[in-house]
């Protein structure tokens, strides 16, 4: 499906967000306050991703270097802790994520098992062979299909690139995790693109959360606003695509969506986080870019706080 202006697309793209912002908005009440509400966490009977997490990932579009070496950096850092020791590490992230091993029926005493998640599959598609504007029930469906050609056994991510509009994104969810629709629901992520898909929500904190926010703007850690905030999205997605999988799994129930451990505690990255204040953190003394977490191969990330099944609070590096 092509478009033959970029007009189109942005007024499909808005149609779509209207349609999406009216059915999740109405009805519901309350909306979830990650500063004052608590979470609880439960176990809903269904399975977690364990053992070997095996990533599929399709670059959607002309998606840059810049971004691609970050998220593939970030998925690294997940098993492998840089050589230079730094603290804290992203592994340390992790950690907490594979805790929730311990809420399953049958679990041991003890630390978790690790959870080793690795990329095993890529594919790029700069030709938008599907249009720009990617539907979940069109659209979605095929690129998967594409991307594993039936293997059950890999989670497929679609990355977008900067001018192409995923349904569901940019409507309080910058990234997502979501299932195929019946009769083989499958599991998948999908990961927007900030810097022209609304910037103000996605690309926070490296921009302003809003005119006359008075909290600080951070710096990029890798210099490139799309990638690190793309990272912050896909962090939380694949947090929570881990322990609910299938829908079923371990999720806080909110009233209008379920919501997962990065869910729960959004835009807090450390102590002091506050609305539109995103907390404290490191400053990297040579670049001038925030960070939370140091990484393989010496690269620094800011990842967003999650729910500590230990501690039953958000937590932070």
């Amino acid at each position: 499906m092509g478009y033959s202006s970029s007009l189109s697309t942005r007024l499909l793209a808005l149609a779509l967000s209207v349609s999406l912002l009216f059915t999740s908005s109405s009805g519901h009440g309350h909306s979830w306050d990650p500063y004052t509400d608590k979470a609880k966490m439960i176990h809903h009977d269904g399975p977690m991703l364990t053992g070997n997490v095996k990533l599929a990932l399709m670059w959607y579009g002309d998606c840059g270097k810049d971004i691609k070496n970050t998220m593939r950096n970030f998925i690294k850092s997940l098993v492998l802790p840089g050589k230079d020791h730094l603290q804290p590490q992203v592994t340390r992230w992790w950690e907490v994520v594979e805790s929730y091993q311990a809420m399953m029926p049958g679990a041991k005493p003890g630390k978790s098992p690790k959870i080793k998640v690795e990329v095993v599959k890529q594919s790029t598609n700069k030709s938008y062979k599907h249009g720009k504007v990617l539907t979940l029930q069109a659209h979605i469906p095929i690129l998967i299909e594409e991307l594993t050609k039936g293997d059950t056994s890999v989670l497929p991510v679609i990355v977008a690139a900067r001018d192409v509009s995923i349904q569901g994104l940019c409507n309080g969810k910058c990234a997502d995790h979501l299932l195929t629709e019946e009769p083989k629901p499958r599991p998948y992520i999908i990961v927007g693109n900030p810097e022209t898909e609304c910037p103000e929500e996605c690309g926070w904190p490296f921009v302003p959360a809003e005119p006359g926010s008075k909290g600080p703007v951070l710096k990029p850690p890798s210099g490139n606003m799309a990638a690190d905030a793309m990272v912050i999205a896909f962090a939380s997605a694949l947090a929570d695509a881990v322990t609910n999988p299938m829908e079923n799994g371990i999720y806080h129930e909110n009233s209008a969506t379920p919501m997962g451990p990065a869910a729960v505690c959004k835009g807090i990255f450390g102590p002091g986080a506050a609305p539109g204040n995103p907390g404290k953190v490191q400053t990297d003394p040579k670049t001038g870019g925030n960070f939370n977490a140091h990484g393989n191969n010496s690269k620094r990330f800011l990842l967003p706080a999650i729910w500590n099944p230990a501690t039953k609070a958000c937590w932070t590096l």
